[in-house]
């Protein structure tokens, strides 16, 4: 496959989003057209994983996992939601997958008791962002804050990805915002 410098695949890697025919040639292989899929939606995905990784995991091995992934689904991508959006989920899915892995103890929320044994306490005088407040929640709380409360899927949602119960999944999002609230009123 040679290095192809047709307009679609330029505009892409400068941050416009993939044309059709970008993710057609990236479904048939072109490894330039993958790439630019890739760097136009990297920063996103990148984002999300960070987000749902905390101090548990590496973001960029569940990014690389996802296009990883990606790649090799590539060719089952139908077209009935966006690319990113596609990717979107897919991401989560590497997440959860990898998290399934772990210890079913992860998703297990620990108490407000709990925490304060197995989080190291902050400097005060630290200013905490929300990005480190999450890395701080415990996996399952954080897992279901940001699935519901920063990429917007209900709980029913949630529940059938992860799952846990519904109403499990409320529960950890509300004790998770509980936490936060606390840990960034210093």
């Amino acid at each position: 496959m040679g290095a192809r410098t047709d307009d679609s695949v330029v505009g892409a890697v400068d941050g416009v989003a993939p044309t059709g025919d970008v993710v057609r040639r990236a479904q048939q292989g072109d490894v330039d057209a993958f790439e630019a899929l890739y760097r136009a939606n990297a920063p996103a995905i990148h984002r999300l994983c960070r987000r749902l990784c905390g101090h548990d995991d590496d973001p960029g091995e569940v990014m690389q996992d996802a296009f990883v992934r990606a790649w090799e689904r590539l060719p089952q991508f139908r077209g009935e939601s966006s690319i990113a959006t596609w990717l979107h989920r897919l991401t989560v899915n590497v997440f959860l997958e990898r998290a399934r892995r772990a210890k079913r103890d992860a998703l297990r929320l620990v108490d407000a008791d709990d925490l304060a044994l197995a989080v190291p306490p902050a400097d005060p005088l630290a200013r905490i962002d929300i990005d480190a407040a999450l890395a701080r929640l415990p996996a399952g709380a954080r897992l279901a804050f940001v699935l519901h409360d920063v990429e917007g899927y209900s709980h029913d949602e949630i529940a059938a990805m992860t799952g846990i119960a519904a109403g499990t999944a409320r529960a950890q999002a509300w004790r998770a915002r509980r936490t936060l609230i606390r840990l960034l009123e210093l």
